[in-house]
């Protein structure tokens, strides 16, 4: 039985990405090494570092007024990180609450400094975006979540506003051409769109550092990190490899602009199907749905428990909703071939019709 991987991360990878990493491990560019084994100071591992860091500054269009760290404790240690490095009692962080993500990031900015909730989408259980953004005058950076995974919104244009702007793209970063510019910061964990679980994609300005009056410790501070070229301490040397095949794949297939074609045409056809059946419903407000992650219902809710195991027969992977939300869920991230979209919404019209 064919399976179809549809998880919400970890995610599906490309079959040669896959197929590159796996003979890595037993030999690594010819060296007689493992890639789990090869010290991560040596021209071996460097020459990765650096090329991972230059293929992500070409595929987002920066400069040398950015840096590129990979880094570890994904996206929840970048919750307390990106505060701890730009807040302190003098400021404000704004943020905007879409969700699980952004709510989290709300709760650990409150340790570092004054926090402000800008939006808060609670009122309609986050199935929409409020983009009419207010900030205090004390602010000191905005927070967004681009894509909230487990809701199923995502920005599609972004706040444009006078103080830094901070994104956690975790869950599409990669997945478009983006004005990556107009972030001062930008975090994703790596399992999603741009390798395998264990490191965390961070590029930050560097004019924005260095400007709270906090001592910050060595290991959680960006300056530190820029200055040791992210090997201040051994660094997920495997994981790090992975995300650099996956950005040679992306470059490879056609970059951004094709990855960009590639799921709006899967997002359409999923969106299109569940809009066409009775049976099943879509909450999200049209102009927010996310192209990564679709999360939507049944009509009938006491038939979902039928059309999960029906979906597992059939080898449809990871396509329960999150535990806070409930429904379905299907993450359709740049790895993921139109196929296996399309053999889920003939899944879904074969279950209506009998239903």
């Amino acid at each position: 039985m064919e399976l179809h991987n549809f998880n919400s991360g970890p995610s599906i990878l490309p079959q040669q990405v896959l197929d590159q990493a796996a003979a890595a491990i037993h030999n690594f560019n010819n060296t007689g090494l493992s890639i789990l084994e090869i010290g991560h100071r040596t021209s071996h591992f460097m020459e990765v570092v650096q090329e991972a860091q230059e293929t992500v500054k070409r595929l987002m269009g920066l400069g040398d007024d950015y840096e590129v760290l990979f880094l570890q404790g994904g996206a929840t240690m970048q919750f307390m990180q990106v505060p701890m490095n730009l807040l302190d009692e003098n400021g404000l962080a704004a943020i905007c609450d879409n969700g699980v993500w952004g709510n989290k990031a709300v709760k650990e900015a409150n340790l570092f400094g004054p926090v402000k909730v800008v939006a808060d989408t609670s009122d309609k259980k986050h199935t929409y975006l409020k983009k009419d953004l207010e900030l205090p005058a004390s602010t000191t950076y905005l927070h967004i979540t681009t894509n909230n995974t487990v809701e199923g919104t995502q920005w599609h244009s972004y706040p444009q506003v006078n103080v830094p702007l901070v994104g956690d793209m975790s869950s599409d970063i990669f997945c478009r051409p983006t004005p990556f510019h107009e972030f001062d910061l930008i975090y994703a964990g790596a399992q999603k769109n741009m390798g395998a679980a264990g490191v965390t994609l961070v590029v930050v300005k560097k004019s924005i550092l260095g400007k709270t009056n906090r001592a910050i410790p060595a290991i959680l501070n960006y300056q530190k990190h820029i200055d040791a070229g992210s090997l201040m301490n051994t660094p997920p040397v495997f994981a790090i490899y992975v995300s650099l095949l996956t950005l040679r794949w992306i470059e490879q297939e056609g970059g951004l602009a094709e990855m960009e074609k590639r799921n709006n045409e899967k997002a359409n056809l999923l969106y299109n199907t569940i809009d066409e059946l009775p049976a099943f419903y879509c909450p999200i407000a049209k102009e927010d749905r996310s192209i990564m992650n679709a999360v939507f219902f049944l009509t009938d809710p006491n038939r979902e428990a039928d059309f999960l195991v029906l979906c597992k027969e059939k080898g449809m992977i990871g396509v329960k909703g999150y535990r806070t939300v409930g429904g379905i869920r299907v993450s359709m991230y740049n790895a993921l071939p139109l196929s296996s979209v399309k053999a889920f919404c003939e899944l879904m019209k074969s279950f209506a019709e009998k239903n």
